[in-house]
């Protein structure tokens, strides 16, 4: 960019960027209310809230009152990160948020689940059962885009 009537750009200084602790309680607690707003979506109870999240109850209460001390530990966080590509699995696939949101509550026949809901499976209490619905809905996309 010229300044006026000069032939020297212009050098503005480039804004300070302040590195984001992802592992900080700040970051946490954004990523448990994204969590929240899912669990609300899908018309999620607190057990079943707690039972993904794969935590005690006092801590799932205390981070559901927004009472956030510190970051998530790995398990919390692989936890997060299928129930996130999950949500945006069934956004893709069924771009009618009712659909998308009511999708985990329904009978389904696929091989995975046995006539039973995906949200059975995922309540499972294992990381391995969220892992699975995960994989098969990127199979029901056409591949892992995660």
């Amino acid at each position: 960019m010229l300044a006026r009537n000069s032939p020297h750009p212009v050098v503005r200084p480039r804004a300070e960027s302040v590195p984001v602790d992802v592992h900080g309680a700040e970051a946490a607690a954004s990523a448990l209310r994204v969590f929240f707003n899912i669990g609300d979506a899908w018309g999620l109870t607190a057990q079943e809230e707690q039972t993904l999240l794969g935590v005690g109850r006092t801590t799932f209460f205390a981070w559901k009152a927004g009472k956030v001390r510190s970051g998530l530990d790995s398990s919390v966080l692989e936890r997060l990160g299928y129930v996130f590509g999950i949500f945006g699995a069934l956004e893709i696939l069924l771009p009618v948020p009712e659909r998308a949101n009511t999708w985990i509550k329904k009978p389904n026949a696929g091989p995975l689940f046995g006539g039973e809901s995906a949200l059975k499976r995922m309540l499972g209490g294992q990381v391995g059962d969220l892992v699975a619905v995960h994989a098969y809905l990127s199979a029901q996309r056409g591949g892992d885009f995660s």
